[in-house]
């Protein structure tokens, strides 16, 4: 009896587009193609999508039409802006991709502050461009995490914040809640066969950095995390950043739809926790789609 081959499916990895997450599109997009080549390399074959800031479409370094697209991918993994996945799913493409409202929240946390107290979840407080020191403070007391640009600094003291404020205008100021720090990664779907991770959303143990824990307070974080992965709607995957003051209130940081895939980083850690690989919460993430 011949042997059956299997056929490789083609990935492409759409990055760059236009706006401020240009480059931080690229990086992305790059890292997945690096750990798809070098992990699951017998399974997909990677071809290199790139819209550059003239949107114009490239395949492999070639500038293309969107229509030949058909032919060259079986499947699309968007690291850019949603509108791509909506001229994608117009070609009769399976993609992967960011929603809409993480990319918005992305630039207002406001937005996600807003959306999330629907389901409980609260966020530190914060001023976006301060006029000066006073405004921040009226709000809320010290310490301050303050945001310049790229940069992220602690201040102590009102002066300390009131130096920081001083003739900047890309700075956003919030407040510093002191706990214990949880990352709880979720993928919907994954090992929904085992009757122990009942529902749609699976997520992974805390891992070893936060056997702080109790076991209910390990709990409440999943539970959070499975209620955010659903009220935002994220399709495949899900980081959710949470910080536990002394009094157990529960505040989110930041949320993420795109794994981090570097080795010995805490999504590894979380995957080997449970018998997996990160190319296992890959491949599944990619076989969802299509």
């Amino acid at each position: 009896m011949q042997k059956e081959i299997k056929k490789i499916k083609r990935v492409g990895i759409l990055r760059g587009g236009t706006g401020k997450h240009y480059a931080s599109s690229l990086k992305k997009g790059g890292e997945i193609i690096l750990y798809i080549s070098e992990n699951l390399g017998d399974k997909y074959k990677v071809v290199d999508i790139l819209v550059d800031r003239d949107y114009i479409w490239h395949i492999n370094g070639l500038p293309i039409n969107t229509s030949d697209l058909v032919n060259k991918v079986d499947i699309v993994w968007n690291t850019s802006h949603p509108s791509f996945s909506n001229i994608l799913d117009s070609l009769l493409i399976p993609n992967i991709g960011v929603s809409s409202f993480f990319y918005a929240q992305e630039d207002s946390k406001d937005i996600l502050r807003e959306h999330i107290k629907k389901i409980g979840i609260h966020m530190p407080r914060r001023v976006v461009a301060p006029k000066n020191a006073q405004e921040v403070f009226k709000k809320f007391g010290a310490p301050w995490i303050v945001k310049i640009n790229n940069e992220i600094k602690m201040a102590q003291t009102f002066n300390e914040l009131a130096e920081l404020i001083n003739n900047q205008e890309n700075l956003i100021v919030e407040e510093f809640i002191a706990g214990k720090i949880a990352s709880v990664h979720s993928v919907r779907g994954f090992r929904k066969h085992l009757p122990a991770q009942a529902g749609d959303i699976y997520t992974f143990p805390l891992g070893n950095p936060y056997g702080i824990f109790s076991g209910e307070e390990k709990e409440k974080l999943n539970t959070l995390a499975k209620d955010l992965h659903k009220h935002i709607n994220s399709k495949h995957y899900l980081k959710s950043d949470f910080v536990m003051n002394p009094r157990g209130k529960i505040y989110l940081l930041q949320i993420d739809e795109i794994p981090n895939l570097k080795q010995g980083l805490h999504f590894e850690e979380v995957c080997e926790s449970v018998g997996a690989k990160m190319h296992h919460v890959v491949e599944h993430v990619l076989e969802q789609a299509t």
